[in-house]
């Protein structure tokens, strides 16, 4: 009946019977956060209900501790609180302990309190065959809610317990009280379960929303159709870069590419839209090999790019970056043809202080189209410093 119960309620898919390992170890966490709270509750109970037993034994009752009864009513009391006295005092220790250790003293917590109801009710059983399993099915019925742990420990426990049970409980009960203790079992193993499977769950989706929210945010980021960095992002980006510019920033400058395909209308209206689409793939495809080590590549319009670098480069650095990136727009072909695929490049080396975007914008795009005004297929440098420039 057991295995049943856990086949019901923990095989439902493949992704819920083999959960993966961050949503098991995510689980662990959730686990022993939730466990945590649950044993300083128990504990709290347990000094009340406890010492309410001890007051009853040794103040209330006619006999004190004169007769062996009360006395072992009495030691299992004590012990019980001495349990969730040393509970309490490892618990600040173990919260800075990994979290495998907090589940194994979590679990051996869980396997005492388990065992100590069980060794009350069993000499309830053997002092009044007559007497009720209430406490050790109150014990169980709690744990299951109160105590959240992985379902193949779950089964383990609860079938261990099952065991114990029938070893040492079954032969004091008739056959109906029997019954109801092992239907009580079943119960709380399908709660504990239940229990865990919605935690699984619900982690999976919140793994899900999170990883959906990442991809929503990176999509807003990135242009859709080369995969490179939209405008608004390289303005951002290249904002940030430029607060860093100076003494109390720590960077010495950094370096702006504008990139524009030349001649860009000719292609679409001589190949189509599908072409120049092709086209400015494969140059997002160019630039990513050219600049491998660029802090931003971004397509910040239809046919022109961005490059960002946070260092400045040499002129000489400059150009032969440019040069490559025209070369291997060279290679571009559509339908197993070759295209003529040739682009201009502005570079503006920035090492002026307090220099916004705009204007680093503004000066770079200015020496893009002295670069286009030359002849198209070549590369212009400006150096932007502090009260000076120069055009290499």
């Amino acid at each position: 009946m057991i295995h049943k119960i856990h086949g019901l309620l923990w095989h439902r898919s493949p992704d819920e019977l083999c959960p993966s390992e961050p949503i098991r170890r995510e689980f662990l966490r959730e686990s022993v956060r939730k466990n945590d709270f649950s044993l300083w509750i128990i504990c709290a109970i347990v000094f009340v209900a406890e010492g309410f037993n001890i007051i009853r034994v040794v103040f209330l009752s006619s006999s004190g501790l004169g007769t062996r009864n009360n006395r072992i009513y009495f030691s299992m009391y004590c012990a019980l609180i001495l349990i969730a006295l040393l509970w309490l005092a490892l618990r600040p220790a173990l919260r800075r302990g990994t979290v495998r250790l907090r589940w194994t003293a979590q679990c051996v917590m869980t396997g005492l309190l388990f065992l100590w109801h069980m060794g009350l009710n069993t000499y309830d059983l053997y002092r009044d065959p007559a007497a009720q399993t209430t406490v050790l099915t109150t014990a169980l019925l709690g744990l299951a809610l109160l105590i959240q742990s992985p379902p193949a420990y779950t089964t383990a426990m609860f079938a261990a317990g099952y065991l114990l049970f029938s070893i040492v409980m079954a032969p004091l009960l008739d056959a109906g009280a029997r019954l109801n203790l092992t239907i009580t079992f079943v119960v709380a193993l399908a709660v504990s379960l239940t229990h865990a499977y919605h935690t699984f769950v619900t982690l999976k989706q919140q793994k899900q929303i999170v990883e959906t929210n990442a991809k929503l945010q990176e999509l807003v980021r990135l242009d859709p159709l080369t995969g490179l960095l939209n405008k608004t992002t390289v303005e951002c980006r290249a904002e940030q870069l430029l607060c860093g510019l100076g003494p109390v920033g720590g960077m010495d400058g950094l370096t702006l590419f504008l990139v524009d395909l030349d001649e860009f209308k000719e292609i679409n209206d001589r190949y189509g839209h599908p072409c120049g689409d092709h086209v400015l793939v494969e140059t997002a495809e160019a630039m990513r090999r050219v600049f491998p080590d660029a802090a931003g590549l971004g397509r910040i319009g239809g046919d022109e790019f961005a490059v960002l670098y946070d260092q400045p480069l040499t002129p000489e650095q400059a150009m032969a970056l440019s040069e490559r990136l025209m070369a291997g727009l060279g290679n571009i072909r559509w339908q197993g043809s070759p295209l003529e695929v040739h682009c201009s490049v502005g570079v503006c080396v920035c090492t002026r202080p307090r220099c916004s975007y705009r204007q680093l914008y503004a000066e770079t795009d200015r020496v893009l189209y002295q670069a286009k005004e030359g002849g198209r297929g070549r590369c212009c440098v400006l150096k932007l410093q502090h009260a000076e420039s120069a055009m290499a």
